[in-house]
């Protein structure tokens, strides 16, 4: 599948990129190679979910800076580590840093805390660190739409108090932002927190509702649906994700707080048929209570990220759905050494 074109920046940059190798990361890397500029990749590639899908995206984005302008550069280092990543930080000399590194997991934050807290927030003060000593003109940085926690009255604003978060996770990306506001009010460092709202697609996480629902309904496995089905998401394609990252780089902001998510809102019973639709399966269901630490709803008020950034998600989710199931056929039959439709790829 072909993107639209993409107006190259005024100036080509050096972005370094946390998280680079991951979901969003992957993508956000290829865009800016694509468009000319050079990107600085950091990421320790750790276990939380195969290795080897990491690999493979870093393998595509190796291939896709041999026909592009922008260069790639990639370290291999934990952003906890603060003296590894200022010796980065000295020889790349980076125009802006694109920080989407965390340890994600709502549910793996509640059993893994020391670890979520030590990459979520040390990691994250130590990027803001550098950027500061280094003097870097931008700084973008993913937050998430778990800070909004129970309390929250949806469509969520960033004026929301945001002060209850129920997993370790969201609160240590609600710490972060308020870090952010830190380092903006003392070192006038220009910074971007941009809060994710539920992203799926081609290459998507396989610890993620979309990508996890795809495989096993296909393997005729059954999938776990957690309550009734009624909870509420606004699932957004990672096309109109990275329109907004890379919008936010172009865009220098003193402080902004900004969500991104896809327009609209589906219930779990929605994506789940959805899933089915497109695939022509239907899906076996294992029925299980409520999870700790999940929100009844997510929903993005996006007044903030239409008037600072011109964003505007295209893509619905029958349509983002249509095309995540024909990436992972493909995908797949890759995989198994078939000749697949078309060579997979990140869009």
């Amino acid at each position: 599948m072909d993107l639209p074109p993409h107006p190259p920046p005024v100036q080509n940059m050096k972005v370094l990129l946390t998280g680079g190798c991951g979901f969003i990361g992957g993508h956000t890397a290829e865009r800016l190679l694509k468009r000319g500029d050079d990107v600085v990749v950091v990421d320790i590639m750790n276990s939380y979910y195969d290795v080897e899908i990491k690999k493979s995206c870093l393998k595509i984005l190796e291939e896709c800076a041999k026909n592009c302008a922008g260069k790639l550069v990639v370290h291999h280092v934990d952003i906890v580590d603060k003296a590894a990543l200022r010796e980065i930080f000295a020889q790349e000399l980076p125009d802006a840093v694109c920080h989407l590194a965390a340890q994600a997991g709502v549910r793996y934050s509640i059993e893994n805390l020391d670890e979520n807290v030590s990459t979520n927030i040390i990691g994250t003060t130590n990027i803001f660190e550098c950027a500061r000593e280094f003097k870097v003109k931008n700084i973008v940085a993913a937050s998430s739409s778990s800070v909004y926690g129970d309390t929250s009255k949806a469509p969520f604003s960033e004026d929301q108090w945001c002060g209850r978060p129920i997993s370790p996770y969201a609160a240590t990306k609600r710490a972060c932002e308020l870090f952010a506001y830190t380092f903006h009010h003392l070192y006038k460092l220009n910074i971007t927190m941009l809060r994710f709202f539920t992203v799926y697609g081609p290459r998507g996480r396989p610890d993620m509702a979309c990508y996890k629902f795809i495989d096993r309904i296909t393997k005729g496995q059954a999938i776990d649906k957690y309550g009734d089905g009624s909870a509420i998401r606004e699932f957004t394609y990672i096309d109109d994700i990275i329109d907004g990252v890379i919008a936010s780089i172009d865009k220098v902001s003193s402080f902004e707080i900004v969500n991104l998510g896809g327009g609209s809102t589906h219930t779990l019973n929605e994506l789940i048929s959805t899933i089915e639709k497109h695939l022509g399966l239907k899906a076996k269901l294992n029925l299980l209570p409520d999870q700790p630490g999940d929100v009844p709803i997510t929903s993005a008020d996006q007044a903030v990220a239409k008037r600072v950034l011109g964003f505007a998600p295209q893509i619905s989710l029958d349509e983002g759905v249509k095309r995540t199931v024909t990436w992972y056929k493909e995908y797949k039959d890759g995989q198994s050494g078939e000749a697949p439709l078309k060579k997979p790829k990140l869009i």
